[in-house]
């Protein structure tokens, strides 16, 4: 895993995720909302990080789910 994360961005854990009762899982990066996942999904998330071993592997299962969504030429309010 130490080639995945080569910038230690991981370690300082900027994904946080939410689960309501309806099993609806929010994930979450620097406070901000990026990806709603809803049944099987869901389910199929919430096994995994389960399973995880550690914080950074938490956080890896999150980075993956939510996929592209940052390229790095955002603008920073």
């Amino acid at each position: 895993m130490d080639n995945v994360d080569k910038r230690n961005r991981l370690d300082y854990s900027p994904f946080h995720f939410r689960v309501l009762k309806d099993q609806t899982v929010f994930i979450e990066y620097e406070g901000k909302q990026v990806k709603t996942l809803k049944g099987r999904e869901a389910d199929k998330f919430l096994k995994k990080m389960k399973d995880a071993h550690d914080e950074k592997g938490m956080q890896l299962i999150m980075a993956k789910v939510t996929g592209n969504f940052k390229r790095g030429n955002e603008r920073k309010n």
